[in-house]
C-alpha cells in the first residue's frame, strides 16, 4: 500500500511527451521501408556495378512481402510479446518467412523482370544486411520507448472508483511511467482501494503543482473544478502540456472508450459517430461489404465444401448451425456457421463458450482457430443483416443481461454487426460480464472513430489473426 506524501511537488524527471503505439509502428515502417530499398540498391550495386529501377516488379514485390511479412508477426508492436517472442526475435521470423516466399517464387518462375534482383548473389547478401537492420532497429527503438517512458509523468486529477481503474489500466499499458494522483477527497479514503501509484495530495494545491513539466494531465470526467482550478489547467495547457478528459485520454492513446466512463453530455457535444447518420457512408459501406462477399464466396467455396464435409464426418448432426442473435437497432436475425460444437452442446441452457470448452469438437476448434466456422455468415451480409466488419452480435439471452450490468451497452447495436470488428482484433478470448465490458470499449471506439480505413486496418488485422491461429 502507497504511503500518503507530503504535499510538496515530487521530481518529474522531464517532460518527455507520451508516445503512442501507432506513433512507434509509423516510426518503424518508415525505418524498415528506407532500410529494405536502400540495402537491396546496395547489394545491387554490389554485384553489377549499377542501381536497379526503384519501381521494377522485383524491387517492389520484395518490399511488400517483407512488410507484410513484419506485419503478420507484429514486428511493428516494440513492446509486445507474442508467444514467448520479442520483437527482434519476430523480426528474424518475419525475415525468414520472405526469404523463402521469395527463393521459392524466384526458383518456380524465371521470369526475366523478376530474376536479376532475386538472384543469390543479390537478394540474399541484402536481405541479411535487412535482418541486422530490422532487429538493431527494434532492440534500439524498444529500449528507447522504455527509457522515454521512464522520463514521462502524468498528473490525475480525481479519485473516484474510475480513476482508480485508470492507475490500474495506466500501470498495464505504461509500465515505466509516472502518475501522481492528485484526490479531490480525503486521500485517506483512497488507501483501502487497490491502487499502484502514491496519492500526493488534493485538488486544493494545485497550483503547486503547474510548474512541473508533465507530459500530460488527466481530468475525471465528473470532476467539479472551480474557476481557479480551471485557470491552472488553462496555463498548463498554454504551455504546450496537453490536458485530456478521462475519455479522450483513452480514446486517443488506447484505441478503446470505458462505457462507466461516459456521460450523456460527452456524447452529445463530442464528435465522431457519424457512420448511422451518414447516408453516403453507409450506402458506400454495404457496396463494398456486397462486392468484397461476391468475390470471397466465389473464392472460398471449395475450401467451405471440405468444412462442411469434416464436420459431417467427423460427428452426427447438422453441417450448419443457427443461433438467434441481436442486430441493427437490436432487432433478432438468425446468424449462420459451420457446427463447431456436439449436437446436444446446448442441453442445459444458453452458455459462453469458453476457450478450451470440452462441447468443442476436434474439427470445430481447428475452424475456430482459422475463423473458417464464420463463413457461412457471409450469407447474412448478402441478406443486409450483419456487414463485414462491427460489433460482433451477441445472443438476446445474454444481451438482457449485459444491458443491465454495463452502462450504454445498447450503443453498439447503432450500426449492423460484423463478422470481425475492433474488439476481435485487439482483445483476447474471454466470456463474461468482464470481458464483454472491455469488448465494448473498443466497439464504441469503433463506432466512433468510423473511416474507411479504419475498416481496411481491421481488415488487415483479421487477417493476422487468422494466419497466426488466433481465432475464439
Amino acid at each position: 500500500m502507497n504511503i500518503l506524501r507530503p504535499i510538496v511537488p515530487v521530481d518529474v524527471v522531464s517532460r518527455a511527451p507520451l508516445i503512442t503505439t501507432r506513433q512507434l509502428a509509423v516510426f518503424l515502417l518508415v525505418i524498415d521501408l528506407c532500410g529494405i530499398v536502400l540495402l537491396l540498391i546496395l547489394s545491387y550495386f554490389l554485384r553489377l556495378g549499377k542501381t536497379p529501377n526503384v519501381l521494377s516488379p522485383a524491387l517492389s514485390g520484395t518490399v511488400v512481402l517483407l512488410l507484410l511479412g513484419f506485419y503478420i508477426v507484429d514486428a511493428y508492436r516494440p513492446d509486445l510479446q507474442v508467444s514467448g517472442l520479442g520483437a527482434p526475435a519476430r523480426t528474424l521470423v518475419g525475415c525468414l518467412f520472405a526469404g523463402i516466399v521469395l527463393s521459392a517464387f524466384s526458383y518456380l518462375y524465371q521470369a526475366p523482370a523478376l530474376t536479376p534482383l532475386l538472384w543469390r548473389s543479390i537478394f540474399l547478401p541484402g536481405l541479411g544486411l535487412f535482418t541486422l537492420w530490422a532487429v538493431l532497429i527494434r532492440v534500439f527503438v524498444g529500449a528507447w520507448a522504455r527509457s522515454h517512458a521512464k522520463q514521462s509523468a502524468c498528473l490525475l486529477l480525481g479519485s473516484d472508483a474510475n480513476t482508480q481503474r485508470f492507475e490500474q489500466d495506466f500501470e498495464k499499458w505504461n509500465p515505466f511511467g509516472k502518475l501522481v494522483v492528485l484526490a479531490d477527497v480525503d486521500p485517506a479514503i483512497r488507501e483501502t482501494a487497490p491502487h499502484a501509484h502514491s496519492v500526493a495530495g488534493t485538488l486544493k494545491d494545485l497550483p503547486l503543482w503547474t510548474a512541473q513539466p508533465w507530459s500530460g494531465v488527466i481530468v475525471a470526467p465528473q470532476l467539479e473544478l472551480s474557476d481557479p482550478q480551471i485557470q491552472s489547467l488553462m496555463q498548463l495547457r498554454l504551455k504546450g502540456i496537453p490536458v485530456y478528459q478521462l475519455p479522450n485520454f483513452y480514446e486517443r492513446l488506447w484505441q478503446k472508450l470505458p462505457p462507466a466512463l461516459l456521460q450523456d453530455a460527452w456524447l452529445t457535444f463530442g464528435s465522431g459517430f457519424e457512420l448511422f447518420a451518414n447516408r453516403i457512408t453507409l450506402k458506400t459501406k454495404r457496396l463494398v461489404d456486397i462486392v468484397t462477399v461476391s468475390l470471397l464466396l466465389a473464392s472460398l467455396s471449395p475450401l467451405m465444401l471440405l468444412a462442411g464435409i469434416a464436420v459431417k464426418l467427423e460427428s452426427p448432426g447438422a453441417v450448419f448451425y443457427s443461433q438467434l442473435r441481436n442486430g441493427l437497432h437490436g432487432n433478432p436475425f438468425r446468424v449462420y456457421k459451420f457446427r463447431s460444437m456436439h449436437q446436444d452442446a446446448e442441453k442445459m441452457g444458453a452458455q459462453w463458450a469458453q476457450k478450451r470448452d470440452s462441447r468443442i469438437t476436434r474439427v470445430g476448434y481447428c475452424l475456430r482457430l482459422t475463423r473458417i466456422d464464420e463463413l457461412p455468415q457471409l450469407w447474412n451480409v448478402l441478406r443486409g443483416e450483419m456487414s463485414l466488419i462491427g460489433p460482433r452480435p451477441e445472443r438476446p439471452e445474454f444481451d438482457s443481461q449485459l444491458a443491465i450490468k454495463i452502462p450504454y451497452y445498447n450503443l453498439r447495436y447503432l450500426v449492423k454487426p460484423g463478422i470481425t470488428g475492433w474488439a476481435q482484433v485487439l482483445y483476447p478470448y474471454g466470456a463474461s460480464v468482464e470481458d464483454a465490458y472491455e469488448k465494448l470499449s473498443y466497439d464504441l471506439y469503433y463506432i466512433k472513430n468510423y473511416s474507411i480505413w479504419l475498416d481496411l486496418a481491421i481488415a488487415f488485422k483479421t487477417v493476422r489473426v487468422v494466419i497466426l491461429g488466433k481465432g475464439q
